[in-house]
């Protein structure tokens, strides 16, 4: 008796999304690790200066990381309560953070205690940044004022009160060390000049701001509060640009490649979103497993660093090319190969006696109920399983080997209006997929002639089939329109394609028509 073969499951090309060099570039990346901090990761800041060691900010301190460390090769914990911002000077040899306490921290990287302590603020510093020349810093904070102070004399220079709202983020120009910008949950965005008393430029963002960024040119600025990332013209006096809706909750940071042909931009939703910066469409997509507080890229775009509200910082190191050769040569030798190819090449010599082995067949669930000719049962697996794994060629492929055994009709009848419903919205779902439609028509047709006679009826039914109707017709629609846009692409190429003309036909035709004339007239000579 010849063995049961089991159902052929068609591979079909995958409908999802198109194999990119930006797709290739962002999932260069190995496994990520992942490192439990004490609090939420509210900031991340690299310091611009080899090892390009980055320092997370999470509840009451701040831990300096090495680029591959998975232990903090640095601690700074001498704040009495959350700190913010932690943020290293373009020399990599100072650090400075704001804290709940209202206390401004300047910390020497290279060792524990506070160098200076910057009071003046009655609430929390949010926000702490260099200025360019190395000696001032800005802040911040939630009593809605932006200071400038002076390092070495530990003193507040400058002191703007515009803001009507907490100061949550802010940037320092690195070209002009003047200028500074800050955003406010007040949804304004505000230049401000340290030669001056006041801003010198206002933007309004519509939402509370939760960050910025500055262009290595610092023609543009990008902002991004509620759902929204918008970039402005700095140059034409803060004209908005672009105004992007891609996450569905709030974003909370932003970061730029290391080329600054991509942004990217981190929110609440666990999605970072890589935009290209000339069109600003979405190129590639991030997920992770909880709300994004604080996203940072290394130099050269090598390792990218995400803290989450679940105090998980995660951290992804792009891979090396002999790294992905050693990875590919991994994938095609596997270990455990020797083990099943073992002996199989062996070939028996004459006077062996060969003792084989039964090969145990493992069929799917459908598989075992087509065996037993359970027809009905094979095709109700068949739709689960689909439903459960998204994988309509399955119960396609079942249906087409119904229809070879020549018993689908059998298989379809006698449902009752669940088993029928369910028949019916599989087949709304899938039929007008150019892959499964020969099956599916076949299958629709067998249906309409089985119960045909129970129409109005049932209303779950009836609704099933005028939806299928509907959608039946509307594809004829398109097909017609189709066939019509077809004909007039035809007659378009015809007549544009130039006219050949058989020249020997005309000639020949020519001389026929010649030699008539001349023997016309002489006969009429004749008569003459």
């Amino acid at each position: 008796m010849a063995s049961f073969k089991p159902t052929k499951i068609p591979v079909f090309p995958k409908l999802g999304e198109k194999i990119t060099e930006d797709t290739l570039y962002w999932k260069n990346y190995k496994a990520p690790v992942q490192i439990k901090e004490f609090g939420a990761v509210s900031n991340i800041d690299f310091s611009p200066v080899a090892p390009y060691n980055f320092a997370v900010t999470a509840f009451t301190r701040i831990h300096i990381y090495g680029l591959f460390s998975q232990e903090p090769v640095k601690a700074f914990t001498r704040f009495k309560d959350t700190a913010y911002c932690g943020r290293f000077r373009s020399d990599g040899q100072l650090l400075v953070a704001g804290c709940e306490d209202s206390v401004v921290r300047l910390f020497d990287v290279s060792g524990k205690a506070a160098l200076r302590m910057f009071k003046g603020h009655t609430k929390a510093v949010h926000v702490t940044d260099f200025t360019s020349d190395h000696y001032q810093i800005f802040t911040g904070s939630d009593d809605y004022t932006c200071r400038l102070w002076d390092i070495p004399n530990a003193a507040e220079l400058t002191s703007y009160q515009e803001h009507t709202d907490y100061v949550r983020c802010g940037v320092a120009s690195k070209l002009n060390r003047d200028l500074f910008i800050t955003g406010s949950y007040d949804h304004t965005l505000k230049v401000f000049d340290a030669r001056t008393d006041k801003s010198v430029m206002s933007m309004d963002h519509g939402q509370p701001v939760e960050s910025l960024l500055l262009y290595p040119s610092e023609g543009l600025l990008v902002s991004a509060g509620g759902r929204y990332v918008k970039v402005w013209d700095l140059l034409k006096g803060g004209q908005p640009l672009v105004s992007l809706k891609n996450h569905h909750k709030t974003v909370t940071c932003l970061a730029l490649s290391h080329n600054g042909h991509r942004l990217l931009s981190a929110s609440l939703d666990r999605h970072v979103k890589v935009y290209n910066t000339t069109n600003y469409k979405v190129v590639h997509n991030f997920d992770y497993a909880a709300s994004i507080l604080s996203l940072a890229l290394a130099p050269e775009d090598k390792s990218i660093v995400v803290g989450m509200t679940n105090s998980i910082l995660n951290i992804k190191h792009r891979k090396n090319p002999e790294e992905s050769k050693e990875v590919t040569g991994q994938q095609r030798r596997r270990p455990s190969y020797r083990v099943f190819v073992k002996g199989k090449n062996y070939v028996p010599k004459q006077d062996d006696y060969l003792v084989s082995k039964p090969v145990k067949q493992h069929l799917a669930k459908y598989d075992k109920q087509l065996k037993k000719f359970n027809v009905s049962q094979a095709l109700d697996t068949a739709l689960k399983m689909s439903a459960h794994g998204r994988k309509p060629e399955i119960t396609v492929a079942v249906i087409k080997e119904l229809e070879r055994r020549g018993t689908l009709k059998n298989a379809l009848a006698g449902r009752d209006e669940e088993q029928l419903s369910r028949i019916l919205r599989f087949l709304i779902g899938n039929m007008f997929d150019a892959r499964f439609t020969p099956v599916l028509a076949t299958a629709a047709d067998l249906i309409l002639g089985i119960y045909h006679s129970v129409v109005g009826q049932s209303a779950i039914v009836d609704r099933l089939l005028r939806q299928l109707q509907e959608l039946l017709e509307k594809e004829i629609d398109y097909q017609k329109n189709l066939l019509e846009v077809l004909g007039m692409l035809d007659t378009m190429f015809a007549s544009s394609l130039p006219l050949k003309v058989s020249c020997p036909g005309m000639i020949s035709g020519s001389n026929g028509l010649a030699q008539g004339e001349a023997s016309t007239s002489r006969s009429q000579l004749q008569v003459t």
